[in-house]
């Protein structure tokens, strides 16, 4: 194996270099230290000559007059790809303020990205509170800060650790001031900041999907709102996804007191068959539906080769069968001229309890049995940290003879109850399990139940209630008329973050390898980020409605999630103005960008912003203010 290189910039007296060099194998390691600084300006320090000494006793190359925001100069193409590069208490200088101090990192980062390894790391150490993070104590505020996480992000880099910088760690070492200056920086309370490169943040061009209706195969783009999330595969074996761990544990432990029957899901392409009389936890259909243009695919039926296309598993019914449903949004004869040239309307589920009438008539329903269904879903809301576009859930359904309801209801319950607590305690302190029990909740018809749990894991103060998910007890039967069922449907991805402390439902949804790496087979930790304290970027937007059109609140979330890539995480209300000669309103939102992955830069934002208010223009018929 080739030893790992480590790069070494801004060094001063060169004593950091000197300790490493010893407390490292150099079998194992190679060390090139450098410095701003030409040789003959170090002459004058008879520590930096005995360091330098060392160095070279020990075989460590040594180079002077290298600029660390100039890397890619001072290293040939064959001679790059660093496993680590350090910076120890970066400075530009006396008189620098922090927009200077700022502009140094920026262009290092810039630089490392030249000749960093693909998975190498780079360490940057500052002196208490100028890197502008939570992990700074006391934390600066941000303007007064180096602000090292939004300098990163510029070269393509995201902070995935941080730790005390402990100068008695690296014996010999002695900070010195800017320019190896005799005046040494105040280490007490630094921080090492160590970075890695993010996947890069690019514009996702739509994804083809086919789809076979029956006899026909379709194909439709991937909706804005979802890029992404389609076809993604995270229930299936072999998937190691933490969405799938939870769904076996779930359905093991419920095999001990039922038996089990799972189904096979069908595609998430819904033709809509009738309304389901189970109406608890369902969203408002078809507001919230996400529709599609299926568009007849004559190509041939064998899987195409090109990645961009991809195949979803053949409907299990036909378009003669069931009608397809019309977009809310068309009239009777647009709609029947699109049909004439091969296009029709669908939307993608919503929800898993569309699938139930089908189940519960099947005339081989075993009473008795538990029936399993598990399965991603879609739906359009309101941008909140626990609401998702798409998500994954499971479907338990349960048939029994009525004069047996009260038994089998009650045994349900408590099995699925001590199950999700189990899940959810496994993860945490003992000092907190007590507070984490989930609750069945009545509702109003007094024959269902929600079933909710306190948010801790997210914010200690919170006294909010999540919804899991529902328990329906009033769901019948035409065929089987002697019968009772029970339906449980739960939100998998909200569990998952509550077991393993995800504060940010887009991180399940990442295309990083290093998510995956936190979840170790049999074992329940807490989940540690490889992305920490990503900054926020603010805008404020104001607009007047168009009385006749109206305002669409939904859609206006919508089309932030579609513009901003997922990164916005709040829209909040501000204002609400209406002229007093004309009577026209405007409305004022914040909207709150911030990413859970990858590098979000200050002029990324600006543009989306700017494409945002193009976007609510055309789509939603306001006027930007």
């Amino acid at each position: 194996m080739a030893p790992r290189r480590l790069l070494l910039v801004g060094e001063g007296n060169f004593s950091f270099a000197a300790a490493l060099s010893e407390t490292l194998d150099p079998n194992a390691t190679s060390i090139i230290a450098t410095c701003l600084q030409r040789q003959a300006d170090l002459a004058r320090d008879p520590l930096a000559e005995e360091n330098l000494r060392r160095l070279r006793e020990r075989g460590t190359e040594v180079r002077f007059g290298v600029d660390c925001t100039q890397l890619a100069d001072a290293f040939e193409l064959h001679d790059r790809e660093f496993d680590r590069i350090y910076f120890n208490f970066p400075h530009c200088g006396r008189k620098a303020g922090v927009a200077k101090n700022r502009e140094l990192l920026a262009k290092f980062f810039q630089s490392c990205a030249d000749v960093l390894a693909e998975a190498g790391e780079v360490h940057v150490a500052l002196c208490r509170g100028q890197g502008g993070t939570p992990a700074d104590k006391p934390m600066r505020e941000w303007h007064n800060s180096w602000q090292v996480v939004a300098m990163a992000a510029l070269g393509g880099f995201i902070l995935s650790d941080v730790h005390p910088f402990i100068c008695k760690a690296v014996p010999g070492y002695r900070c010195t001031g800017y320019r190896s200056q005799d005046k040494t920086f105040h280490v007490e309370g630094a921080l090492n900041h160590i970075f890695t490169r993010s996947l890069p943040f690019e514009c996702s061009q739509p994804r083809i999907f086919r789809i076979r209706l029956g006899d026909q195969w379709f194909s439709f783009s991937e909706p804005a709102t979802l890029a992404g999330k389609l076809n993604r595969g995270f229930l299936e074996a072999p998937s190691c996804h933490p969405v799938r761990t939870i769904n076996e544990k779930l359905i093991d432990e419920l095999g001990k007191a039922f038996p089990l029957k799972r189904l096979k899901c069908p595609s998430p392409v819904w033709p809509q068959g009738g309304t389901s009389v189970l109406t608890s936890w369902n969203c408002d259909f078809p507001s919230a539906a996400i529709w599609i243009s299926l568009f007849e695919d004559n190509s041939d039926s064998e899987s195409p080769t090109d990645g961009t296309i991809q195949d979803i598993e053949e409907l299990q019914m036909s378009l003669s069968e069931r009608s397809l449903p019309r977009n809310p949004e068309r009239g009777d004869k647009e709609e029947a001229h699109e049909e004439i040239y091969g296009q029709v309307k669908a939307c993608l589920r919503s929800s898993l309890l569309v699938h139930v009438q089908a189940i519960i008539q099947a005339p081989d329903l075993v009473p008795g049995s538990l029936y399993i269904l598990s399965g991603p879903v879609f739906r359009k809301n309101l941008i909140s940290a626990f609401t998702m576009p798409a998500f994954h859930e499971t479907l338990l359904i349960l048939g029994f003879n009525q004069n047996l309801k009260d038994g089998y209801l009650q045994s349900l319950l408590s099995h699925l109850k001590c199950i999700l607590d189990h899940l959810l305690t496994q993860a945490l302190l003992e000092s907190s399990k007590l507070s984490r029990s989930v609750k069945f909740v009545f509702q109003p018809n007094g024959k269902d139940y929600m079933i909710t749990v306190k948010s801790h894991n997210f914010d200690p103060h919170s006294t909010e209630d999540l919804i899991l998910g529902s328990v329906t007890t009033s769901a019948t039967n035409i065929i089987h008329k002697d019968q009772c069922f029970v339906v449980v449907s739960m939100n998998l991805d909200l569990l998952v973050m509550l077991i393993w402390g995800i504060s940010d439902w887009r991180m399940l949804w990442t295309f990083d390898n290093r998510f995956l790496k936190n979840f170790v087979p049999g074992k329940i930790e807490p989940f540690k980020s490889y992305s920490l304290y990503p900054p926020c970027y603010a805008h404020d937007i104001s607009f007047w409605l168009d009385e006749k059109k109206g305002f669409n609140e939904l859609e206006f979330h919508t089309v932030a999630r579609e513009v901003s890539q997922n990164t916005v995480i709040s829209i909040q209300f501000l204002s609400r103005f209406q002229h007093p000669k004309t009577e026209q309103v405007s409305l004022c939102y914040r909207l709150i960008y911030q990413t859970c992955d990858k590098t979000l830069t200050r002029q990324q934002v600006a543009s989306m912003q700017s494409q945002f208010r193009e976007e609510i223009q055309r789509r939603l018929h306001v006027t930007p203010r």
